[in-house]
C-alpha cells in the first residue's frame, strides 16, 4: 500500500541514501519510490524527473557541505576542526560529491569552508596573499589526502603489499640500515586517521608561524 503522506525533504534523504551506497547510476524513480514504500507518480509531483531530483540533490549536498562548523579554543584548533570536517563529509559522500563536481559548483560547495578558514587565519593574525595561501594550504591538503585514500581503497590487492616489502630485511637493511624501528614502523598497515591529523597540524603550525 502506498504511503498517503511524504514530504520533499524524505524524497531527497531517501535518494541521497541510495546514491551514496550504490552511485548515482542504481538510482531510478522505481528504486526510489518501492524505498519509500509510495507510487512513482508522488515521486514525480515532489521532486519532479530524474534530472530534478539530481540537481535537487547536487543542491542539498552544496548546503549540506557549509554545516562545517569550527570548535577548539585556538585558530589552530579551530582550523584542524574545520579540515577533520571537511575530510569527513567528503569521504562519506564521494558519489554526491562527484555529482557535485560534474555540474560546476565544486567551489561553490567549498566556499563555507573557506570563510570559515578566512575567520580562523584573521583570528591568528595574518592577512593578505598571506591568508590566502594558507586557506587555501588546508583545503588542498585535506582534498588530496582524500583522493589518496580513495585511490588506495580502490586500487587491486598489492603483492607484495607496502607492510610485505618493508619485512624483508634486505630491503629494510639497505634503506635504512641504523633505524630498526623506522623499518619495523613501516611493516604496520598505515592509519590514515593519525597520519591525517599528524600532517594538517603540521601544516596549520607552519602557516601560522610568525613571518621570516
Amino acid at each position: 500500500m502506498a504511503r498517503s503522506s511524504l514530504t520533499r525533504e524524505e524524497v531527497l534523504a531517501a535518494a541521497a541514501g541510495l546514491v551514496r551506497q550504490h552511485g548515482p547510476d542504481a538510482l531510478t524513480m522505481r528504486k526510489l519510490a518501492a524505498e519509500l514504500g509510495t507510487a512513482v507518480t508522488s515521486i514525480y509531483w515532489h521532486v519532479g524527473n530524474r534530472e530534478q531530483l539530481l540537481d535537487a540533490l547536487v543542491e542539498r549536498t552544496v548546503q549540506d557541505m557549509g554545516a562545517v562548523r569550527p570548535v577548539g579554543r585556538t585558530p589552530a584548533e579551530r582550523i584542524v576542526s574545520v579540515a577533520r570536517g571537511l575530510r569527513r563529509e567528503l569521504r562519506a559522500r564521494p558519489h554526491l560529491i562527484a555529482m557535485v563536481h560534474e555540474r560546476g559548483l565544486t567551489e561553490r560547495m567549498f566556499l563555507p569552508a573557506q570563510q570559515a578558514l578566512v575567520h580562523e587565519v584573521h583570528a591568528a593574525g595574518l592577512r593578505g596573499a598571506r591568508a590566502a595561501d594558507a586557506v587555501r594550504a588546508v583545503q588542498f591538503q585535506v582534498v588530496g589526502f582524500v583522493l589518496v585514500e580513495r585511490n588506495r581503497e580502490r586500487s587491486p590487492a598489492q603483492s607484495p603489499a607496502e607492510t610485505e616489502l618493508w619485512d624483508d630485511p634486505a630491503a629494510a637493511g639497505a634503506a635504512a640500515p641504523d633505524d630498526p624501528a623506522l623499518t619495523h614502523a613501516l611493516t604496520r598497515p598505515a592509519d590514515p586517521e593519525r597520519l591525517f591529523l599528524l600532517s594538517v597540524r603540521a601544516l596549520v603550525r607552519s602557516l601560522l608561524a610568525p613571518a621570516g
